[in-house]
């Protein structure tokens, strides 16, 4: 079925029902080494956002000084909410409620104050910090890095160069695509395949 157009015409079909659902736009993750895919999603308006590395290995289990992490509470969720709307311009208080439930949802805090926080370590998953250390530290007292890996934003090298350095390899590369409303984020963060 290559070649057939079959691919664009299930793209359209999502972007149309976007726009009938009000959507303000639309978000997706490309696989870096798929060039006819890239060409798609550019052909159909999306525009190239940010390159995502995809790393995986072995739990790096260490605590950084300074940075404390815990398994976050409901007490919690106005404080997730909030760095979030300081990295992202909105916040993604659903997806927190639901990792909360889950028992996944955890928090780093510095000098006192929730400064950053994980649904959890994974592909399926998202982290805000205000900074980078304070995602150095979520990764760092992570358990496990679950399904093919946590996403880190190529752009900044700080957090990969350290995730390398950790012993973590990057398994792929992709590309966070979007169409419509787009907030650049301010701050430190990694993507999930969802976002």
């Amino acid at each position: 079925m290559q070649n057939a157009g079959v691919g664009r015409r299930l793209m359209r079909d999502v972007m149309e029902r976007a726009d009938e659902r009000g959507a303000p736009g639309i978000r997706l993750l490309q696989s870096g080494y798929h060039n006819r895919s890239f060409s798609l999603y550019v052909s159909l308006g999306f525009a190239h956002r940010a390159t995502v590395a995809c790393v995986q290995g072995p739990p790096i289990r260490r605590a950084m000084p300074g940075y404390a992490v815990r398994e976050a509470t409901d007490a919690d969720l106005g404080a997730c909410n909030e760095v979030c709307r300081q990295v992202h311009g909105v916040d993604r208080g659903g997806e927190v409620a639901d990792a909360l439930k889950q028992g996944t949802a955890r928090v780093v805090e510095r000098a006192g104050r929730v400064t950053g926080y994980a649904t959890d370590l994974a592909f399926f998953a998202h982290a805000v910090g205000e900074t980078t250390p304070d995602l150095q530290a979520l990764i760092a007292a992570a358990p496990q890095f679950g399904g093919p890996g946590i996403l880190v934003p190529a752009s900044d090298s700080v957090l990969l160069r350290w995730c390398l350095s950790h012993g973590l390899k990057v398994v792929q590369l992709l590309s966070l695509m979007t169409i419509g409303l787009y907030n650049r984020p301010d701050g430190a963060y990694l993507p999930s395949i969802l976002y």
